[in-house]
């Protein structure tokens, strides 16, 4: 039997579930960096980005708050970094409530879920990561809990089984996902507020790496924030992830200052160029182009050819290069387009480039 396994960390309370032998089975980022947990944000006036849904979302709590009731359940999709976990906090701040999270892996059985839910206090915010790797007879569970905050538990088997519902204080459900498309519609069909965190803009990144560089005590220069963002795909965990490399080889290399060629040079020195590609990136255009004359190409070829699991080549690569115009989905596989010919100086066939465009259509 599992048993719950609930750490108090930064004011969250997190819940998994240990296994027989003693294994947290929680999902990835169930542990909290705690340099992750200084930088983020706490409300939603310290929330850089994601403007439309921030002005939406103040609506949303201040509607709830003056009437008295939980907010609408929640789904935050998107690809991983944009915010999705720091949103859901800040939800639970603004709302004034506790805030209590787990993974969909870490739910390995509908009493799992049940546990965890009879622990909610009324508003209390409960956020599921990952919520696209739940169980569907855990989700079947969540429907009733969702729209009718009740429990249905089934007690017995067979014709002797009878069931019993258990009434739940009224809650928030805040789901996050990268694969919006994996969830199943009952399930998604229960959020009232559904949103698609959006890639940032460079500008939007430098305000994030200039607050954070402040309250770590870095000292950056606007051209080197700028440097930085520039570089960070659009994602602000990769931009805080590249400030902590950069901030050792600017107390290594240079005066402790972060500056425009501190940060060109570091970034450089990490495989990432100009417009924040690594070598991930570029091996998936690489394959595409010079392996398969630029596609179309399965994601599982693609996989295969350069040694990489396809669910990173999705998950993290494909969704920047299809933001930036590098690669297009056709119903025949992945095709190369030619801004990442022109990125990797290669040179492109328009003639034949179409001719698969329009055999795939």
């Amino acid at each position: 039997m599992n048993n719950k396994y609930i750490k108090s960390l930064g004011g969250e309370e997190h819940i998994e579930m240990l296994g027989t032998e003693g294994r947290i089975t929680a999902g990835e980022g169930s542990r909290r960096d705690e340099w992750q947990q200084t930088i983020r944000p706490q409300r939603l006036s310290d929330y850089i980005g994601q403007s439309t849904f921030k002005e939406n979302l103040h609506v949303y709590i201040s509607a709830a708050r003056s009437r008295k009731e939980a907010l609408d359940h929640v789904l935050l999709y998107g690809p991983p970094g944009l915010g999705k976990t720091t949103m859901a906090k800040i939800i639970s701040n603004e709302l004034g409530v506790q805030f209590k999270v787990t993974s969909g892996p870490a739910i390995g059985r509908p009493g799992d879920l049940a546990a965890i839910l009879s622990t909610l206090q009324e508003h209390d915010v409960l956020f599921i990561d990952e919520i696209h790797r739940l169980n569907r007879s855990v989700e079947e569970i969540l429907y009733p809990a969702m729209e009718d905050f009740a429990l249905d538990i089934v007690m017995g088997k067979g014709a002797g089984a009878n069931s019993i519902r258990i009434e739940l204080p009224p809650f928030t459900l805040i789901g996050a996902t990268t694969r919006a498309g994996a969830l199943s519609a009952p399930l998604r069909d229960r959020f009232g507020i559904i949103n698609h965190m959006q890639f940032y803009t460079a500008d939007e990144l430098k305000h994030i790496l200039i607050r954070a560089a402040g309250i770590l005590n870095i000292k950056i220069e606007e051209t080197g924030a700028e440097e930085i963002a520039r570089r960070s795909r659009g994602t602000p965990r990769i931009a805080n992830r590249l400030l902590k490399r950069i901030r050792d080889f600017a107390q290594v290399k240079g005066e402790g200052v972060i500056s425009q060629e501190i940060a060109a040079d570091s970034l450089s020195a990490l495989y990432v160029d100009d417009i924040g590609l690594d070598l991930i990136d570029r091996e998936v255009l690489k394959a595409i182009i010079q392996k398969f004359n630029g596609g179309p190409v399965g994601i599982d070829t693609i996989s295969a050819s350069i040694s990489e699991e396809r669910a990173t080549i999705e998950d993290i690569c494909e969704p920047y290069l299809m933001q930036i115009g590098f690669i297009s989905r056709t119903p025949r596989g992945r095709i190369a387009t030619k801004a990442a010919y022109d990125h990797l100086g290669a040179i492109w066939s328009k003639e034949t480039v179409q001719d698969e465009l329009f055999e795939g259509g």
